[in-house]
């Protein structure tokens, strides 16, 4: 015998080789039957096959149960009290000061990522309840003296004791936001007939606007950028108002296109015009064809304002004709004007975005390989997005009405892989009936002891708009790598953002009240520290908050030992099914003070 090299193969008795091989096989058939047994016996605590098959996990199989390892928490020390890590000031330096990007997301490496529990500030006290909490709320909880003495000139908010009081003003409306939503209600009547329901605030201040329009029927993303000084989005969230950390750079907004029926900027000093109008382009994205666009302030009116402007008024008016060239080119038209305010709607005419087609306009129409809905670390495009023309049913005019919006499936659900009518009456069905025995385990539901929601991983609202008639919000997110399903949110009239849990969300701590999740680390777990997610989700809640974990029971064990030394309450109940392969896990985060001072 040879090697396939030519060398003779050393020889031996092959009797003496029979034996060692004999041996082995035992030993082999010994150690099968041993581990067989291993497994029969932990079959009936966790079957593995099963949970794989009944729980929609795109990559991962699982294959044994989950080795917990012990984690510790220490406190961070007071000066994280407002910590936002991804927006975060102390690391604006090493970024780009052209068009502001350093305010954009800069998540932090993993090497200097934060591992603690952020503490709340020196006297905070549980949060004024809904609705009196829109009118008031405790110095403590957001302690920011700048933004009261900067703007106490213009009814913002004023301190008065223990408390901030927010008079409804702001730097366009100083008198009362009341009045200047009955002037644009006057301006454009589709606000008072459910036809408007979906609406984005640039530059919201506290968010006043915001929070008057929800009595008007309309859910508002009130939006501002975190800086060294105004709290703006903790303010709205301290309030009960929805709202998101976020600025118009260099990235497009985390929103889909065509989501928004309405978007407004009062005095925001976002420069339209300048770039090549590129922060309006993407306004004009994100706007739904026959939506509404809101300014008040320069050069809205500058025949009269221009002098309180420190301006000229030949430089106002040449503003102002820019601006509507602007955003003629962009098949706008002005709807409306009086006083401070002017409206102009998005055109759903297929013919003005023919034009675009021509190649000298400008801005030009965007390349069709430009995706509209890639909204997550995307560069903003100096390009016309045209609406699809078979969406036809996407126009502002074409869309049901609200509340009847909420319960049709919307046009754009045909899109999304395995979407269909029939999917999304299943899934609102499946949520009304879920929902039922949440609030059996969860009381709290539906009182007022629960107003900033969030469903961290929603297909198609169903969560949401199951909660519509409590008085609470729901932020809605859709995973960025998750089949992209936000567009039907904001279709059926929700609200919500893309979003990766790898990283933090775009919000200040303290600032929701209930957290539900469902399957999230079954989808996600492969990519994204479970940890990790878990510390912030107590970044974001507020104390005395609520997490609802609905997860396989592979993750729930898991979940509840790192819970428990985040200083959460938390206790394992059954599904509506009763199932051993899911379990609800609902956790309470404690209220703790720091005994860690300022480490400057």
């Amino acid at each position: 015998m040879k090697h396939k090299d030519g060398k003779p193969a050393p020889q031996g008795d092959k009797s003496l080789r029979l034996v060692p091989m004999s041996v082995m096989f035992l030993v082999l058939c010994g150690c099968s039957f041993y581990l067989g047994g291993i497994f029969c016996s932990e079959k009936s605590r966790f079957d593995t096959k099963n949970v794989a098959s009944d729980v929609q996990s795109p990559k991962v199989l699982i294959v044994a149960p989950l080795q917990n390892k012990h984690v510790e928490f220490p406190e961070c020390s007071s000066d994280y009290q407002d910590y936002t890590p991804c927006t975060d000031p102390r690391r604006w330096k090493k970024y780009s000061v052209h068009r502001h990007s350093f305010m954009e997301r800069h998540c932090p490496p993993v090497f200097e990522r934060k591992e603690c529990l952020i503490p709340p500030p020196d006297g905070y006290k549980p949060p004024i309840k809904w609705p009196k909490s829109r009118d008031e709320c405790w110095y403590r909880n957001v302690p920011y003296d700048w933004i009261n003495k900067q703007k106490s000139n213009q009814n913002w908010l004023r301190k008065e004791g223990d408390k901030f009081l927010f008079p409804g003003g702001g730097t366009m409306f100083s008198t009362g936001v009341g009045a200047y939503v009955d002037l644009m209600q006057d301006l454009i009547p589709e606000m008072k007939d459910g036809t408007i329901r979906t609406a984005i605030d640039t530059g919201c201040g506290v968010a006043s606007w915001g929070g008057d329009l929800l009595d008007r029927g309309i859910l508002t993303v009130s939006l501002a950028p975190r800086d060294n000084h105004e709290a703006q989005v903790q303010f709205a969230l301290e309030r009960g108002i929805p709202a998101i950390l976020g600025i118009i750079s260099t990235q497009r907004l985390p929103f889909p296109s065509k989501s928004f029926d309405m978007a407004h900027c009062s005095r925001c000093l976002i420069p339209w015009t300048d770039f090549g109008g590129i922060y309006l382009l993407e306004i004009q994205r994100i706007l739904r064809p026959g939506g509404f666009w809101v300014l008040s302030g320069p050069p809205v009116n500058y025949e009269r304002r221009w002098r309180g402007w420190n301006t000229t008024v030949k430089e106002q008016r040449s503003d102002y004709q820019k601006l509507q060239k602007l955003l003629t080119s962009m098949c706008f038209k002005l709807y409306n004007k009086k006083d401070d305010i002017a409206v102009w709607q998005k055109s759903s005419d297929s013919s003005c975005y023919i034009r675009l087609e021509n190649p000298d306009a400008y801005p030009p129409k965007c390349d069709d390989s430009i995706e509209p809905d890639s909204a997550w670390y995307s560069p903003l495009r100096p390009c016309v997005v045209v609406p699809n023309p078979n969406h036809k049913k996407s126009a502002l005019a074409s869309i049901p009405k609200w509340p009847e919006r909420l319960r049709i499936a919307p046009e754009r659900i045909s899109i999304i892989h395995r979407g269909s009518a029939r999917a999304f009456k299943h899934d609102d069905s499946m949520w009304n009936a879920r929902l039922k025995h949440y609030k059996k385990l969860l009381p709290a539901i539906g009182t007022n002891k629960i107003r900033n929601v969030m469903d961290m991983n929603t297909a198609y609202g169903g969560f949401a708009a199951a909660l519509v008639d409590d008085p609470l919000w729901v932020m809605n997110v859709v995973s960025s790598y998750a089949p992209n399903t936000l567009a039907v949110v904001f279709d059926r009239g929700l609200i919500g953002t893309y979003h990766d849990w790898c990283e933090a969300f775009s919000t200040y701590p303290r600032t929701y009240d209930l957290l539900h999740l469902d399957s999230l680390f079954t989808a996600e777990s492969h990519r994204c520290d479970m940890k990790r997610v878990l510390l912030e989700m107590d970044r974001i809640l507020r104390p005395n908050g609520y997490a609802m974990i609905r997860e396989s029971s592979y993750f729930v064990d898991a979940v509840a030992s790192i819970a428990k030394e985040m200083r959460w309450g938390c206790h394992k109940e059954d599904t509506e099914y009763g199932t051993e392969k899911e379990k609800i896990m609902i956790c309470r985060k404690t209220l703790w003070y720091s005994s860690i001072r300022s480490s400057g």
